[in-house]
């Protein structure tokens, strides 16, 4: 029998795959469902629907402008309109489903709601042609994504999910040199996927251990290199910050690294250094969180998440700067031998820090791996990822992530890439107003001193990073979905890696950084 104490995560759905087709949606063979998409109508008139629809409803026998306006439809964008098709069409006799989908203002985000909208609607079906990224040469992306990740599901039950994506969605009418766009697309929308998947694996699998093993396969199928530091290794270099951290767990931690280089790189290509918190479960240590605070804490590990399945990607966006991911990966525990509130941990570089608070351990080992960045990689830009305070989501909810930089350009340049991508960060003022809270009376800083806490956890990082130009993302607030909405499926987001990729796949990340 398998052991209990070494859980086997079932197999998994996979995202739908995508094609494309010069035909129009009715002419591709073999697709049990047709989606068209409806437009708002001008001036108060009725909707109007998209290319395709006229020969589809001939095909038909069916008014389905008359089926819209009985079903009140308004093209809002993600409104589904569902027509049966007892008897197919001569040309698709598989054909059962006609859905009439809504752009709204046809922008990126209508885009993304309109194909998550669609992949929710074609569940369990076998494959669905489409036209609705044929009416804007720039909604191939963000339709892809939508459709890639209003199909995620996660699942461990001893039977079969009991649904599963669409198998394959066909963008029809669509010219064949649309190919690179959807190959970035698909590599941006499996990126999200894998973070979301990486940060909803329970923790009775997912350890420190269990998180380098996924990084690994990750280098091996994208051609990274990867470096594991065990707990050996990082003792003997002095990262007190993650050893601290986990030192009272039974999964001892890892520090991982995985490096990307551009296709021709040379002595003058930047790096870029992701650092991403990989908290694999936090119970608060001894400061012990209360029980309905533990329940999603599984997802602790999201900014590790985010950060290797952003390498996974990089390849394929055309990221033209060196990058380097580093995730700091602890399991925050209760034992004989957890930290305790007083302590004094020595980072990597000899900053040192009094522990007031065990629960504020994330900024603990990001601290860890920002200073051996800063101290060993040379880099042009650092950028941490991180669920890092329960302050960011009281200011700003469950939709918008928090944004603190220590340069304008860097954090112009990452706003207008998540507003693009779909996940739009905030900006938070790094004021040193609030500086002297960090004092100790014992250590050069207090980690968890009070005062409004996502500004003081971000000034106690930047005290790390010397005078490189950095970014921390504080994604606590968006770190879970509660309910299905648009292309969020409740559970954990993995929010950020879209973003990520969106300004490192741009191709000039670093303009005016650091000007």
């Amino acid at each position: 029998m398998p052991s209990t104490r070494t859980p086997t995560l079932p197999s998994q759905v996979s995202p739908p795959e995508f094609a494309l087709s010069a035909a129009a949606p009715h002419g591709v063979v073999g697709v049990d469902v047709v989606a068209l998409p409806v437009l708002p109508g001008e001036d108060g008139s009725g909707p109007v629907l998209g290319p395709g629809a006229t020969d589809l409803s001939d095909l038909l026998g069916l008014d389905l402008l008359r089926v819209l306006e009985v079903s009140r439809a308004t093209g809002e964008a993600g409104e589904v309109t569902t027509v049966p098709v007892p008897l197919g069409t001569a040309v698709s006799p598989d054909l059962t489903t006609v859905l009439l989908v809504g752009v709204g203002a046809q922008r990126h985000q209508d885009f993304r709601r309109a194909g998550a909208a669609l992949a929710r609607a074609a569940r369990d079906r076998s494959a669905v042609a489409t036209s609705i990224p044929s009416i804007d040469p720039d909604a191939v992306t963000p339709f892809v994504v939508g459709a890639t990740l209003g199909s995620f599901l996660f699942h461990w039950r001893s039977k079969p999910p009991e649904h599963v994506p669409p198998g394959r969605i066909v963008l029809a009418d669509v010219p064949d040199d649309v190919a690179p766009t959807l190959d970035r697309a698909v590599a941006i929308g499996g990126a999200a996927w894998l973070a979301r998947m990486l940060a909803t694996v329970p923790a009775n699998l997912k350890n420190p251990a269990w998180l380098a093993a996924q990084a690994q396969e990750v280098a091996e199928a994208h051609s990274l290199d990867c470096t594991i530091w065990d707990e050996q290794r990082l003792a003997a270099e002095g990262f007190g910050g993650v050893l601290g951290v986990g030192q009272g767990s039974a999964s001892p931690p890892r520090l991982i690294r995985l490096d990307y280089a551009p296709r021709r790189p040379h002595r003058r290509t930047p790096t870029v250094v992701l650092v991403g918190k990989g908290i694999t479960f936090d119970t608060g240590g001894l400061s012990l969180k209360p029980g309905q605070s533990m329940t999603t804490m599984k997802r602790d590990m999201t900014g590790g998440a985010v950060v290797i399945a952003t390498m996974a990607a990089l390849r394929a966006v055309g990221c033209p700067v060196r990058v380097i991911g580093l995730v700091p990966a602890a399991e925050n525990s209760v034992g004989a031998n957890s930290l305790r509130p007083g302590d004094v941990l020595r980072h990597y570089g000899g900053r040192t820090s009094e522990v007031t608070n065990t629960d504020a351990e994330g900024r603990l080992v990001l601290a860890d791996a920002i200073a051996y960045a800063v101290s060993n990689l040379d880099p042009a830009v650092v950028v941490d990822v991180a669920t890092l305070t329960g302050a960011v989501k009281v200011a700003l909810g469950q939709q918008v992530g928090g944004l603190f930089a220590n340069d304008d350009a860097l954090a112009g340049l990452l706003r207008g890439a998540a507003e693009v991508a779909g996940e739009p960060l905030w900006r938070f003022p790094l004021t040193d107003s609030y500086e002297g809270k960090l004092s100790s009376t014992v250590a050069d800083a207090d980690n968890a001193p009070g005062g409004p806490g996502a500004i003081v956890a971000a000034l106690f990082l930047q005290h790390f990073v010397d005078d490189v130009p950095w970014a921390h993302l504080d994604i606590a607030s968006v770190g879970d979905s509660p309910e299905d909405a648009f292309e969020w499926t409740p559970g954990p987001t993995g929010f950020g890696a879209r973003a990520l990729l969106e300004w490192l796949g741009s191709p000039e990340p670093l303009a005016g950084v650091g000007g």
